[in-house]
């Protein structure tokens, strides 16, 4: 994909030339600031972006896109280096920067064996200068320092440990629901209750005062 730059414009408010004739001194001196606060916006909004800014803009992107590969069962740890002539390659060539998404997309979606592995891909300028390093998990102090400034790391343990936070959460959701759930039903059946017992109220009043009505009569 091809990073793009737009440039954004609007179009101002047209004061009508006879409302504009009308304003005080004080009035046309506020709308002549604020005309020329608006000109300040229109060159920041409509200013070109530098090559270092898409540069940065574009390492965001393909941050963005190396989280959403899913790695192997196999792989334990995942790291990916990129040397900033590979970032200025994949920008200018579209069609490199999908080569260079593939070939990370099948070396971490790669078995490694029977074991659990820690995987370094290293990306250059060519494909030729890309490479793979892994290593067992048990030699994990080696992709550690080897691995120290990636520009993108990624670990089954943080998975896992976001997962466990998740089901926490979707556990606390579902208590607090219950918890809502319960109010409510004991709620409804205070009200019923009371419904209950005034009803039993009316019904003593209308009997007691049937009773002295009978009693009263001659």
């Amino acid at each position: 994909m091809t990073l793009g730059v737009q440039n954004n414009y609007y179009q101002r408010e047209v004061v009508p030339t006879d409302t504009a004739a009308r304003r005080t001194k004080r009035e046309e001196k506020t709308f002549a600031q604020k005309l020329s606060a608006n000109e300040v916006s229109d060159v920041e909004q409509t200013k070109e972006m530098t090559p270092e800014e898409e540069l940065e803009a574009f390492k965001k992107e393909f941050y963005q896109e190396l989280s959403q590969i899913t790695t192997h069962a196999t792989v334990s740890n995942a790291a990916v280096n990129v040397t900033e002539a590979a970032f200025k390659r994949m920008k200018d060539d579209p069609e490199y920067k999908q080569q260079v998404l593939s070939w990370i997309k099948h070396d971490l979606g790669a078995s490694y064996g029977s074991r659990n592995a820690s995987v370094m891909l290293t990306v250059g300028e060519t494909l030729e200068q890309c490479r793979g390093d892994a290593w067992p998990v048990s030699a994990d102090s080696e992709f550690g320092i080897r691995s120290k400034d990636s520009f993108y790391k990624s670990s089954n343990e943080r998975k896992e440990r976001q997962k466990e936070l998740l089901e926490k959460y979707l556990q606390k959701r579902q208590a607090a629901k219950q918890i809502q759930q319960d109010k409510l039903e004991r709620e409804a059946e205070t009200q019923r209750i009371n419904k209950e017992y005034l009803k039993r109220q009316d019904a003593a009043r209308a009997y007691d005062n049937q009773v002295l009505s009978q009693k009263s009569e001659p």
